[in-house]
Protein backbone atom coordinates (compact mmCIF):
# COMPACT_ATOMS: atom_id res chain seq x y z
CA UNK A 1 0.00 0.00 0.00
CA UNK A 2 1.44 3.41 -0.98
CA UNK A 3 0.96 6.42 1.25
CA UNK A 4 -0.54 9.60 -0.26
CA UNK A 5 1.98 12.29 -1.16
CA UNK A 6 1.74 15.18 1.34
CA UNK A 7 0.84 18.58 -0.03
CA UNK A 8 3.17 21.43 0.94
CA UNK A 9 1.56 24.88 0.96
CA UNK A 10 3.53 27.71 -0.65
CA UNK A 11 3.82 30.57 1.83
CA UNK A 12 4.65 33.16 -0.87
CA UNK A 13 1.76 35.27 -2.15
CA UNK A 14 0.87 34.05 -5.66
CA UNK A 15 0.22 37.55 -7.00
CA UNK A 16 3.65 38.81 -5.96
CA UNK A 17 5.30 35.69 -7.41
CA UNK A 18 3.51 36.29 -10.69
CA UNK A 19 4.62 39.91 -10.80
CA UNK A 20 8.24 38.94 -10.21
CA UNK A 21 8.08 36.40 -12.99
CA UNK A 22 6.73 39.00 -15.44
CA UNK A 23 9.20 41.74 -14.49
CA UNK A 24 11.81 42.52 -17.16
CA UNK A 25 15.30 43.84 -16.81
CA UNK A 26 15.73 46.35 -13.99
CA UNK A 27 16.33 49.92 -15.09
CA UNK A 28 19.22 51.67 -13.28
CA UNK A 29 18.26 54.85 -11.42
CA UNK A 30 20.72 57.70 -10.97
CA UNK A 31 19.92 59.47 -7.69
CA UNK A 32 22.19 62.38 -8.64
CA UNK A 33 19.83 63.17 -11.53
CA UNK A 34 16.27 62.55 -10.36
CA UNK A 35 13.72 62.22 -13.13
CA UNK A 36 11.73 65.41 -13.47
CA UNK A 37 9.88 64.67 -16.71
CA UNK A 38 6.48 63.63 -15.38
CA UNK A 39 3.99 61.42 -17.14
CA UNK A 40 1.80 64.44 -17.95
CA UNK A 41 4.73 66.27 -19.53
CA UNK A 42 5.65 63.22 -21.60
CA UNK A 43 2.06 62.96 -22.76
CA UNK A 44 2.03 66.60 -23.89
CA UNK A 45 5.28 66.10 -25.82
CA UNK A 46 3.98 62.87 -27.32
CA UNK A 47 0.90 64.61 -28.70
CA UNK A 48 3.05 67.35 -30.22
CA UNK A 49 5.62 65.04 -31.80
CA UNK A 50 3.00 62.59 -33.06
CA UNK A 51 1.91 65.48 -35.26
CA UNK A 52 5.56 66.16 -36.15
CA UNK A 53 6.18 62.56 -37.27
CA UNK A 54 3.13 62.67 -39.55
CA UNK A 55 4.31 65.92 -41.13
CA UNK A 56 7.91 64.66 -41.35
CA UNK A 57 6.68 61.55 -43.18
CA UNK A 58 5.00 63.80 -45.74
CA UNK A 59 8.15 65.93 -46.09
CA UNK A 60 10.51 63.00 -46.67
CA UNK A 61 8.10 61.27 -49.05
CA UNK A 62 7.49 64.36 -51.17
CA UNK A 63 11.13 65.50 -51.25
CA UNK A 64 12.75 62.11 -51.86
CA UNK A 65 9.93 60.81 -54.09
CA UNK A 66 10.22 57.48 -52.33
CA UNK A 67 8.36 55.50 -49.68
CA UNK A 68 9.34 56.99 -46.29
CA UNK A 69 7.94 56.94 -42.78
CA UNK A 70 8.77 58.52 -39.43
CA UNK A 71 7.51 57.01 -36.16
CA UNK A 72 7.94 58.12 -32.55
CA UNK A 73 9.75 55.54 -30.41
CA UNK A 74 10.60 57.17 -27.05
CA UNK A 75 10.72 60.39 -25.05
CA UNK A 76 13.15 60.49 -22.16
CA UNK A 77 15.40 62.75 -20.12
CA UNK A 78 19.19 62.58 -20.26
CA UNK A 79 22.19 64.73 -19.62
CA UNK A 80 23.74 66.29 -22.71
CA UNK A 81 26.87 64.15 -22.25
CA UNK A 82 24.77 60.95 -22.23
CA UNK A 83 22.99 62.06 -25.39
CA UNK A 84 26.25 62.82 -27.20
CA UNK A 85 27.75 59.46 -26.15
CA UNK A 86 24.75 57.63 -27.65
CA UNK A 87 25.42 59.02 -31.15
CA UNK A 88 27.73 57.64 -33.83
CA UNK A 89 31.29 58.92 -34.02
CA UNK A 90 30.40 60.58 -37.33
CA UNK A 91 26.88 61.86 -37.92
CA UNK A 92 24.98 64.92 -39.18
CA UNK A 93 24.10 67.23 -36.27
CA UNK A 94 22.09 70.40 -36.88
CA UNK A 95 22.23 72.94 -34.03
CA UNK A 96 19.35 75.39 -33.87
CA UNK A 97 17.99 78.14 -31.61
CA UNK A 98 14.97 77.51 -29.39
CA UNK A 99 13.63 81.04 -28.94
CA UNK A 100 11.79 82.06 -26.79
CA UNK A 101 13.31 79.27 -24.67
CA UNK A 102 16.92 79.73 -23.52
CA UNK A 103 19.60 77.43 -24.87
CA UNK A 104 19.88 75.55 -28.15
CA UNK A 105 18.50 72.31 -29.57
CA UNK A 106 19.95 69.54 -31.72
CA UNK A 107 18.47 67.59 -34.65
CA UNK A 108 20.42 64.44 -35.47
CA UNK A 109 20.26 62.45 -38.71
CA UNK A 110 22.70 59.57 -39.30
CA UNK A 111 25.18 60.22 -42.08
CA UNK A 112 23.89 57.20 -44.02
CA UNK A 113 20.35 58.64 -44.03
CA UNK A 114 21.63 62.05 -45.12
CA UNK A 115 23.66 60.58 -48.00
CA UNK A 116 20.67 58.51 -49.09
CA UNK A 117 18.49 61.66 -49.05
CA UNK A 118 21.06 63.53 -51.16
CA UNK A 119 21.22 60.63 -53.62
CA UNK A 120 17.42 60.61 -53.98
CA UNK A 121 17.13 64.40 -54.34
CA UNK A 122 19.83 64.49 -57.05
CA UNK A 123 18.10 61.80 -59.10
CA UNK A 124 19.93 58.70 -57.84
CA UNK A 125 18.48 55.41 -56.57
CA UNK A 126 19.45 56.05 -52.92
CA UNK A 127 21.06 52.66 -52.44
CA UNK A 128 22.18 51.33 -49.06
CA UNK A 129 25.89 51.66 -49.89
CA UNK A 130 26.69 55.34 -49.33
CA UNK A 131 30.04 57.08 -48.69
CA UNK A 132 30.79 58.00 -45.08
CA UNK A 133 32.32 61.46 -45.34
CA UNK A 134 31.50 65.11 -44.85
CA UNK A 135 29.13 66.68 -47.34
CA UNK A 136 30.36 68.85 -50.17
CA UNK A 137 29.17 72.44 -50.56
CA UNK A 138 26.52 71.45 -53.12
CA UNK A 139 25.32 68.51 -50.99
CA UNK A 140 25.15 70.75 -47.93
CA UNK A 141 22.93 73.25 -49.78
CA UNK A 142 20.59 70.42 -50.76
CA UNK A 143 20.32 68.98 -47.23
CA UNK A 144 19.89 72.37 -45.50
CA UNK A 145 16.65 72.90 -47.39
CA UNK A 146 15.32 69.55 -46.11
CA UNK A 147 16.37 70.28 -42.51
CA UNK A 148 14.76 73.72 -42.59
CA UNK A 149 11.47 72.15 -43.70
CA UNK A 150 11.68 69.68 -40.80
CA UNK A 151 12.31 72.51 -38.32
CA UNK A 152 9.37 74.41 -39.79
CA UNK A 153 7.12 71.39 -39.17
CA UNK A 154 8.47 71.14 -35.62
CA UNK A 155 7.52 74.78 -35.05
CA UNK A 156 3.97 73.96 -36.13
CA UNK A 157 3.73 70.79 -33.99
CA UNK A 158 4.94 72.58 -30.81
CA UNK A 159 2.56 75.55 -31.06
CA UNK A 160 0.30 74.08 -28.37
CA UNK A 161 3.31 73.93 -25.98
CA UNK A 162 5.47 76.93 -26.88
CA UNK A 163 5.73 79.13 -29.97
CA UNK A 164 9.33 78.12 -30.67
CA UNK A 165 11.13 79.66 -33.65
CA UNK A 166 14.04 77.32 -34.55
CA UNK A 167 16.80 78.83 -36.68
CA UNK A 168 19.85 76.84 -37.84
CA UNK A 169 23.07 78.11 -36.27
CA UNK A 170 25.54 75.42 -37.33
CA UNK A 171 26.24 71.86 -38.49
CA UNK A 172 28.68 69.40 -36.92
CA UNK A 173 29.80 65.96 -38.06
CA UNK A 174 31.51 64.98 -34.79
CA UNK A 175 29.16 64.95 -31.76
CA UNK A 176 32.07 65.83 -29.46
CA UNK A 177 32.41 69.21 -31.17
CA UNK A 178 28.70 70.08 -30.94
CA UNK A 179 28.66 72.59 -28.07
CA UNK A 180 24.90 73.05 -27.80
CA UNK A 181 24.87 72.70 -23.99
CA UNK A 182 27.10 71.87 -21.04
CA UNK A 183 27.85 68.21 -20.36
CA UNK A 184 25.70 68.05 -17.21
CA UNK A 185 22.74 70.03 -18.55
CA UNK A 186 19.49 68.07 -18.56
CA UNK A 187 17.93 67.60 -22.00
CA UNK A 188 14.70 66.10 -23.33
CA UNK A 189 15.45 63.59 -26.10
CA UNK A 190 12.70 62.69 -28.58
CA UNK A 191 13.73 59.48 -30.33
CA UNK A 192 12.15 58.56 -33.68
CA UNK A 193 12.72 56.03 -36.43
CA UNK A 194 13.11 57.15 -40.04
CA UNK A 195 12.53 54.55 -42.76
CA UNK A 196 13.70 55.22 -46.31
CA UNK A 197 12.81 52.36 -48.70
CA UNK A 198 12.30 50.12 -45.63
CA UNK A 199 15.81 50.87 -44.30
CA UNK A 200 15.58 52.09 -40.68
CA UNK A 201 17.62 55.01 -39.35
CA UNK A 202 17.57 56.59 -35.84
CA UNK A 203 16.30 60.16 -35.88
CA UNK A 204 16.43 62.31 -32.71
CA UNK A 205 15.57 65.82 -31.53
CA UNK A 206 17.22 67.12 -28.34
CA UNK A 207 15.74 70.13 -26.48
CA UNK A 208 16.84 71.90 -23.24
CA UNK A 209 14.72 70.72 -20.32
CA UNK A 210 15.11 73.89 -18.22
CA UNK A 211 13.59 76.07 -20.91
CA UNK A 212 10.92 73.54 -21.87
CA UNK A 213 9.72 72.65 -18.36
CA UNK A 214 7.65 75.79 -17.53
CA UNK A 215 5.89 75.58 -20.91
CA UNK A 216 5.13 71.88 -20.35
CA UNK A 217 3.73 72.69 -16.91
CA UNK A 218 1.50 75.39 -18.37
CA UNK A 219 0.34 73.14 -21.22
CA UNK A 220 -0.41 70.25 -18.84
CA UNK A 221 -2.34 72.43 -16.37
CA UNK A 222 -6.04 71.47 -16.26
CA UNK A 223 -8.37 74.01 -17.82
CA UNK A 224 -11.63 75.06 -16.12
CA UNK A 225 -14.32 72.47 -16.64
CA UNK A 226 -16.97 74.89 -17.84
CA UNK A 227 -17.82 78.56 -18.26
CA UNK A 228 -19.80 78.36 -15.01
CA UNK A 229 -16.66 77.37 -13.10
CA UNK A 230 -14.72 80.23 -14.70
CA UNK A 231 -17.50 82.65 -13.66
CA UNK A 232 -17.38 81.30 -10.10
CA UNK A 233 -13.61 81.79 -9.90
CA UNK A 234 -13.89 85.34 -11.21
CA UNK A 235 -16.64 86.11 -8.69
CA UNK A 236 -14.55 84.68 -5.84
CA UNK A 237 -11.55 86.79 -6.87
CA UNK A 238 -13.72 89.90 -7.12
CA UNK A 239 -15.24 89.26 -3.68
CA UNK A 240 -11.82 88.77 -2.10
CA UNK A 241 -10.47 91.92 -3.70
CA UNK A 242 -13.47 94.00 -2.58
CA UNK A 243 -13.33 92.58 0.95
CA UNK A 244 -9.67 93.37 1.42
CA UNK A 245 -10.14 96.91 0.12
CA UNK A 246 -12.51 97.61 3.06
CA UNK A 247 -10.27 96.17 5.80
CA UNK A 248 -9.46 98.94 8.34
CA UNK A 249 -5.80 99.49 9.22
CA UNK A 250 -4.13 101.50 11.94
CA UNK A 251 -2.18 104.55 10.79
CA UNK A 252 0.18 106.81 12.68
CA UNK A 253 1.31 110.39 12.16
CA UNK A 254 4.92 110.78 13.24
CA UNK A 255 7.67 113.35 13.53
CA UNK A 256 11.12 112.51 12.40
CA UNK A 257 13.10 110.67 15.02
CA UNK A 258 15.63 112.54 17.17
CA UNK A 259 18.80 111.37 18.86
CA UNK A 260 19.04 112.15 22.55
CA UNK A 261 21.85 111.54 25.00
CA UNK A 262 20.81 108.84 27.53
CA UNK A 263 22.13 111.03 30.37
CA UNK A 264 19.76 113.79 29.26
CA UNK A 265 16.84 111.39 29.26
CA UNK A 266 17.75 110.25 32.75
CA UNK A 267 17.65 113.84 34.02
CA UNK A 268 14.31 114.82 32.41
CA UNK A 269 11.80 116.40 34.75
CA UNK A 270 8.35 117.97 34.30
CA UNK A 271 8.69 121.37 32.64
CA UNK A 272 11.88 120.55 30.65
CA UNK A 273 11.85 121.38 26.92
CA UNK A 274 13.33 118.87 24.45
CA UNK A 275 14.33 120.06 20.99
CA UNK A 276 13.23 117.69 18.21
CA UNK A 277 15.07 116.98 14.96
CA UNK A 278 11.99 117.72 12.84
CA UNK A 279 12.07 121.06 10.95
CA UNK A 280 9.05 123.25 11.56
CA UNK A 281 8.28 123.56 7.82
CA UNK A 282 8.63 119.82 7.04
CA UNK A 283 5.47 117.68 6.78
CA UNK A 284 4.87 114.73 9.06
CA UNK A 285 4.91 111.09 7.91
CA UNK A 286 1.74 109.01 7.68
CA UNK A 287 2.86 105.43 8.40
CA UNK A 288 1.24 101.98 8.26
CA UNK A 289 3.14 99.07 9.79
CA UNK A 290 6.34 101.15 10.00
CA UNK A 291 6.10 102.07 6.28
CA UNK A 292 5.69 105.74 5.32
CA UNK A 293 2.91 106.01 2.74
CA UNK A 294 2.18 109.76 2.64
CA UNK A 295 3.20 113.18 3.97
CA UNK A 296 0.71 115.19 6.03
CA UNK A 297 0.36 118.49 7.86
CA UNK A 298 -1.17 118.51 11.35
CA UNK A 299 -4.39 120.34 12.08
CA UNK A 300 -7.77 120.05 13.74
CA UNK A 301 -11.30 119.30 12.65
CA UNK A 302 -13.79 120.40 15.22
CA UNK A 303 -12.70 119.06 18.55
CA UNK A 304 -10.46 116.38 17.09
CA UNK A 305 -6.88 116.37 15.94
CA UNK A 306 -6.54 115.75 12.19
CA UNK A 307 -3.93 115.52 9.43
CA UNK A 308 -4.17 116.80 5.86
CA UNK A 309 -2.45 114.59 3.22
CA UNK A 310 -0.22 116.78 1.04
CA UNK A 311 1.63 114.12 -1.02
CA UNK A 312 1.67 110.38 -1.56
CA UNK A 313 4.16 107.88 -2.94
CA UNK A 314 3.53 104.53 -4.65
CA UNK A 315 6.88 103.24 -3.42
CA UNK A 316 7.15 102.96 0.37
CA UNK A 317 9.96 105.04 1.79
CA UNK A 318 12.08 104.32 4.83
CA UNK A 319 10.15 104.45 8.07
CA UNK A 320 10.32 107.52 10.18
CA UNK A 321 12.19 105.63 12.87
CA UNK A 322 14.97 104.69 10.46
CA UNK A 323 15.32 108.00 8.61
CA UNK A 324 18.84 109.50 9.00
CA UNK A 325 19.26 113.03 10.32
CA UNK A 326 21.90 115.23 11.91
CA UNK A 327 22.06 115.17 15.72
CA UNK A 328 20.49 118.18 17.36
CA UNK A 329 21.34 119.92 20.58
CA UNK A 330 18.78 118.97 23.21
CA UNK A 331 17.55 121.15 26.00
Amino acid sequence: MSLPTPLVADSRPPSRTGRRARTGVATPYDFSQPIQLSREHSRVLQLGFDSFTRQATTVFTSVLRSVCSVTLTAIDQRSYAEYIDSLDAMTYLTIFTTEPMPGRGVLNLPLGAVMSCVDHMLGGPGTARQPKRELTEIETGVVVGLVERLLSEMRYSMESIVAVDPQVTGVEYSPQFAQAASASEVMVVIAMELRIDERPFPFTVCLPFAGLHPHLTSAAAPAPVSSRERAQREEAARTMRTTFEDVPVEVSVRFRSSKVDPLLLADLAPGDVLRLGHPAAAPLDLTVEEQALAHVTPGAQGGRLAALIVSTSNRPTASAANRPFAPQENR
